[in-house]
C-alpha cells in the first residue's frame, strides 16, 4: 500500500509560510486593515461624533478642500522649515560630537552611554520638560537669565512666534543629535586607515583630510541617518503638542498637530484623513531624495549602485 501523502501543512516547502503566518496576519490587521480604512474614510464625510455618516461617500471634496485650505498650506510649509532647520542642526552638532569621542582614547565607552541618554526619553516627557524649562513664570531659563542680570522681565518665550518655534527645534534637537552621533561615530568605526596615512604622508592638513576623505566616506551614514530623521520630524506631534498645542494662534503648528485637532479636536476625521495622505506625500519626498543621494554617495566612494 502506497504511502498516503501529508497534509498540505507538513510538507516542508510550506514551513516557511506557516512560520511567517503570524507575522504576516500581524501586519494585515494592525497596519493594513486601518491603512485601507482610514484611505476609505478620506473619501466620505465621516465625523465621529455623527457615526452614520462613515457611509457618505463625497468622492474627492475632502482633498479639493484641503487645495484650498490656507491652514493646511502654511502647516506645511512650516513643517518643511522644520524638518530642513532640524536635520541640519542635528547633522552639524552630531558630526561635531562623533568626531570628538572618536579622538577620545579613555572612557570613550561611557560617553557613548551617556550620549545614548537623550533618544532613550519618551517626547511626551522631553515635550514637558522644555515646557517647564522655557515657562514664562517658573522656567528654569528665564529665571537663570534674570539671576545672571541678562534679563529685566520674563521672556515669553512659548508666547512669541519666533522664540515658541525656536523652542521647539531646541527640545527636537536636543533630544535626537544622538540618532546622528552614533550612527556617524559608527561610519568613523569603520573608515579605514590607510588613505588617512597616506593623506599625511602626502603632506595634507587636518581639514584637507576631513574634506576629501572622512566626509565623503562618512556621507552614506549621514544619509541614512536623514532618511530615518526626515520620517521622525515629518510626523512631528508629540513635542510641539505639550510645549504650545500648536499656539499661539497657530503660529507652531505643524502637519500633525493640525490633522489632530482636524480628527479629534473638530470631529472631522474624514477630513483629517485626507490631510494625512498628502502630508504622506512630504515623507515619501524627503526618502526618495535621500535615497539618491545615499546612492550617489556610496557611489563616489565606489560602493555599489
Amino acid at each position: 500500500m502506497a504511502n498516503k501523502r501529508p497534509p498540505f501543512w507538513q510538507r516542508e516547502k510550506y514551513t516557511p509560510y506557516l512560520l511567517l503566518l503570524p507575522a504576516i496576519l500581524t501586519i494585515l490587521f494592525v497596519v493594513l486593515l486601518p491603512l485601507i480604512f482610514s484611505l476609505y474614510t478620506s473619501f466620505t464625510g465621516y465625523r465621529l461624533i455623527r457615526p452614520e455618516t462613515l457611509w457618505q461617500w463625497v468622492g474627492l471634496r475632502n482633498y479639493q478642500r484641503i487645495f484650498n485650505d490656507g491652514d493646511f498650506w502654511v502647516a506645511f510649509g512650516r513643517t518643511i522649515l522644520f524638518l530642513t532647520i532640524a536635520l541640519n542642526l542635528e547633522f552639524l552638532l552630531g558630526l561635531g560630537i562623533a568626531l570628538l569621542i572618536n579622538k577620545i582614547t579613555w572612557g570613550q565607552r561611557t560617553l557613548r552611554t551617556i550620549m545614548m541618554f537623550p533618544m532613550m526619553f519618551s517626547p511626551i516627557l522631553v515635550g514637558y520638560q522644555f515646557k517647564f524649562v522655557f515657562n514664562d513664570n517658573i522656567g528654569i531659563l528665564n529665571n537663570a537669565l534674570q539671576a545672571l542680570g541678562l534679563s529685566d522681565g520674563a521672556i515669553p518665550w512659548l508666547v512669541d512666534e519666533f522664540l515658541a518655534n525656536f523652542a521647539i527645534i531646541f527640545a527636537e534637537v536636543w533630544m535626537s543629535t544622538s540618532v546622528f552621533a552614533i550612527l556617524l561615530l559608527a561610519g568613523l568605526f569603520a573608515m579605514p586607515r590607510d588613505p588617512l596615512e597616506a593623506a599625511k604622508v602626502d603632506g595634507c592638513n587636518s581639514w584637507q583630510v576631513f574634506r576629501h576623505i572622512t566626509l565623503p566616506f562618512l556621507m552614506p551614514f549621514v544619509f541614512i541617518a536623514m532618511t530615518i530623521r526626515s520620517l521622525d520630524v515629518a510626523r512631528a506631534y508629540d513635542i510641539v503638542d505639550v510645549m504650545t498645542g500648536g499656539g499661539p494662534a497657530g503660529r507652531t503648528e505643524l502637519l500633525w498637530t493640525l490633522i489632530a485637532r482636524t480628527g479629534y479636536d473638530n470631529a472631522r476625521m474624514g477630513q483629517a484623513n485626507a490631510m494625512a495622505y498628502v502630508s504622506i506625500l512630504l515623507s515619501i519626498a524627503f526618502t526618495y531624495y535621500f535615497f539618491t543621494k545615499l546612492l550617489a554617495a556610496r557611489k563616489y566612494m565606489g560602493g555599489a549602485e
